[in-house]
């Protein structure tokens, strides 16, 4: 099995498992106007584990290049040897195991303007994630009959107009620039005015073996007009972003993720989810993502039992072979069970043909009140491509959202 792992271009929260998580794709981009850091954490509640919602801050200013940070933002950056003027320089790009961020609580993400060209979101690819199939013999648990490959449909463009809280999630790795695909959700604390967006573990951060990747990124409504990879070769910044770049200045995921996640062979799936707090990159009219694009989804953290599910509908932007990650793609299905391990949740699994890059993407069903909401999301699948499998959420996942909500309450 392969992880659906985020797809990558280039060089590049806590326990789970996976057999092919739909890997990062690689991307080429630059779409930045400021320089922002962010101190974010995993543990609800927990000041030392994040702090407050003030230890976001971007530097908005006006074009100049100077750096505006909070003076507690930039003794965590000096305990870790950072140096703000060289991270924005490419320092960023060092990968040492020293200087790879791992826990919770350092996790540093600042805009630099420009980084994102259309040309690096473009040239994602699917990294080499796999695993054999016989890594699933030491399943316990209830898991159904392998699906039936379903093959995913393309789409309508635009994109906007059929599923306006879809977009692509951008961020650089060890391995290059990587793609992963996310969705807008709802978020209590601000009704009406979300920003957040709901993506995997493996999308933000490499689990057991690493730490949290950079310049982390959301493009909502990616290539909506759903334009070919010929036809985007000359393409502006709005062709592939009209609804803009949004960048993570928080981001959660859960501890079972970090502790146990892997790039292969099922360890964190069950616990392979993220949320992210976004801001805009190039400052903001005031207007909240939700705002921006017009829409958000509720997550359901107490959504129906597999066999009480007549179809979830899986979305994202695969880019591994056939696909090339420039185009919205979605697979429908009667889901079944997965169970890697006894001890953990069960997962979702469904028919679908999507490849690397559609991780992280949304699983659409009716919520415990009968009204569309996201219960699930792209985590794993087999290196031959015929299905996928998402965690099931509930009250492990429910607290990492609720932490990101929390801490931007009200604002």
């Amino acid at each position: 099995m392969r992880s659906i792992r985020p797809s990558f271009t280039g060089r590049g929260h806590r326990r789970g498992r996976g057999r092919r998580t739909t890997s990062p794709v690689p991307v080429t981009v630059a779409l930045v106007a400021a320089l922002a850091l962010t101190a974010t954490a995993c543990d609800s509640g927990d000041a030392e584990a994040g702090g407050d919602a003030s230890a976001s801050a971007t530097a908005a200013d006006g074009g100049n290049g100077e750096i505006r940070i909070p003076e507690h933002i930039k003794d965590k950056l000096k305990e870790h040897g950072i140096d703000v003027d060289e991270w924005k320089d490419g320092a960023w790009k060092n990968w040492n195991k020293d200087d790879w961020l791992r826990e919770a609580q350092d996790f540093v993400n600042p805009i630099i303007e420009d980084l994102w060209n259309p040309d690096r979101m473009r040239e994602a690819e699917q990294p080499d994630q796999q695993v054999d199939d016989n890594d699933l013999s030491g399943d316990q648990g209830v898991t159904d009959p392998e699906p039936v490959p379903v093959e995913a449909q393309a789409v309508p463009p635009k994109y906007h107009d059929s599923a306006a809280t879809a977009g692509k999630l951008l961020f650089d790795s060890p391995e290059g620039s990587m793609v992963c695909s996310a969705t807008v959700v709802e978020d209590p604390a601000n009704p009406g005015k979300s920003n957040l967006v709901w993506t995997a573990g493996h999308c933000v951060h490499a689990g057991k073996k690493g730490g949290w990747y950079r310049n982390i990124a959301f493009v909502p409504s990616y290539n909506d007009a759903g334009k070919s990879n010929e036809e985007l070769q000359n393409a502006t910044k709005e062709d592939v972003a009209p609804y803009g770049v949004w960048w993570g200045d928080w981001a959660q995921t859960s501890d079972q993720w970090i502790e146990q996640g892997g790039a292969t062979g099922g360890d964190g799936a069950p616990h392979d989810y993220a949320v992210i707090h976004v801001t805009p990159e190039k400052g903001s009219d005031g207007k909240s993502l939700e705002e921006t694009v017009g829409s958000a989804l509720p997550v359901d953290f107490d959504a129906p039992a597999v066999p009480q599910v007549e179809n979830m509908k899986a979305i994202g932007y695969p880019a591994a072979p056939p696909y090339d990650g420039q185009k919205l793609f979605q697979c429908e299905d009667k889901p079944g069970r997965l169970s890697i391990n006894a001890t953990d949740p069960t997962m979702y699994r469904i028919g679908c043909t999507m490849t690397g890059g559609s991780s992280g993407g949304g699983w659409i069903a009716a919520g415990s009140d009968g009204k569309p909401a996201l219960v699930s999301n792209t985590s794993i699948g087999p290196v031959t491509a015929g299905w996928l499998a998402g965690p099931r959420l509930g009250e492990e996942a429910k607290g990492v959202f609720d932490a990101v909500s929390g801490k931007f309450a009200g604002q």
